[in-house]
């Protein structure tokens, strides 16, 4: 049980953890995946790699500390997180071993600030918020396995087909082996993929947005091929190695950024592989023959980096819908397209009542929301989704 006295001996250590920064979260991860190797099936070594996931960890735990007594605050992030949990099918029991880790990491370099009672204070808050993501997470498994076409755990999937969008993006159609119905999700939502890549050692999960409507029977990905910084270990794998024919395991479609139809005017803001869950929107949209007006704003290097341009031309020419493209590194004589960085304040948005969807690299959509809050758009009214550990735009 969490207590008033646990309450104040876990604010007094913010201060602890401030200093100890992503260290904290680095001593960790080496120790965890020491002593259990096998949870290298589940996390994204990818991200360990660049940093990125010791960055987002230490920021969820800076978090908790300093909201030990306004949890409401985290609903939000407690929500991403446990969407996220399950398209790696995270369990109860891996709380137990990631909770051990985490107080011997704080009792290995805290060493004279970690006293009994700052133990016991750091345990009771780290199985108090275990709980909560525990009992979220249940719920989740149970609805989705519950619906027609749903399932828990991995299931089994063919390709049945896959599609060059572009210089770097290839679509993959997924069917069910079984030949079974496959639940429905909501525009906006990503797929779990796990593959074992030749040669890997361990497992790899990804999370990858589904870019088509639901149909009940398939389901598609669009994957980049990531070639910048750390090579994409799975993406290469999947344009290299992945047939039609060929089986993989997916886990059922969740995540928490989705369209939401609040019979407002839609704007979708991407760039790069960030039109992916976007193009799942505008699809979706279509079919459902959306009242209000849609606005569609992409931006890439190049025409050669163009994925579904010919698609989503025809969806808002057959619906009286309005489109802008900006190209980084290219010249294109459209009415549509303009080269250079996307500029907001050249189109007519509808700022007052707009819902806003954003995806694409942080630093874009960084770019986008401040133009957008610039143009008086009201912060809750700007939706956004981070390929990735989480970030804060």
């Amino acid at each position: 049980m969490l207590t008033d006295q646990h309450i104040e001996i876990i604010k007094s250590t913010i201060p602890l953890l401030e200093n100890a920064g992503s260290a904290l979260t680095s001593h960790f991860y080496q120790r965890l995946f020491t002593h259990n190797p096998e949870l290298q099936d589940i996390f994204n070594m990818s991200n360990q790699k660049t940093g990125r996931q010791q960055v987002a960890l230490f920021e969820a735990i800076a978090a908790y500390a300093k909201n030990i007594e306004n949890l409401s605050a985290l609903t939000t992030a407690v929500e991403r997180i446990a969407q996220k949990h399950t398209s790696f099918n995270i369990q109860a029991d891996h709380y137990a071993i990631v909770g051990h880790h985490l107080i011997e990491t704080l009792r290995e370099l805290a060493t004279e600030a970690f006293t009994p009672d700052v133990e016991a204070a750091w345990t009771n808050a780290y199985q108090f918020l275990a709980g909560i993501f525990i009992n979220r997470e249940a719920e989740l498994y149970q609805q989705r396995s519950a619906e027609l076409g749903g399932w828990q755990g991995a299931r089994a999937f063919k390709v049945i087909d896959t599609v060059i969008e572009s210089a770097l993006v290839k679509s993959f159609i997924f069917a069910p082996v079984d030949q079974q119905a496959v639940i429905d999700f909501t525009p906006g939502q990503y797929l779990g993929l796990e593959v074992q890549p030749t040669g890997n050692d361990y497992k790899e999960i990804r999370q990858y947005s589904l870019s088509d409507k639901p149909n009940g029977k398939s389901y598609r990905i669009s994957v980049k091929r990531e070639q910048q910084g750390v090579p994409g270990k799975v993406s290469n794998y999947l344009h290299d190695a992945i047939k039609v024919g060929d089986e993989v395991k997916l886990y059922a479609p969740a995540g928490d950024f989705f369209f939401i139809d609040r019979e407002t005017p839609t704007v979708l803001i991407s760039a790069g592989v960030g039109i992916t869950p976007m193009q799942g929107m505008l699809e979706t949209l279509a079919e459902r023959k959306h009242n209000q007006s849609v606005h569609f704003l992409h931006a890439c290097e190049d025409s050669t980096q163009h994925s579904f341009s010919q698609r989503t031309h025809e969806l808002v020419s057959n619906n009286n819908w309005q489109q802008n493209i900006w190209y980084r590194n290219e010249d294109v004589q459209q009415s549509h397209v303009s080269k250079g960085m996307m500029d907001l304040t050249s189109v007519d948005l509808p700022t007052e009542k707009g819902n806003f969807y954003l995806c694409g690299p942080i630093a874009f959509m960084q770019f986008a929301k401040q133009q957008l809050l610039k143009l008086g758009v009201g912060e809750s009214n700007i939706h956004y989704e981070v390929f990735g550990p989480h970030a804060t735009l």
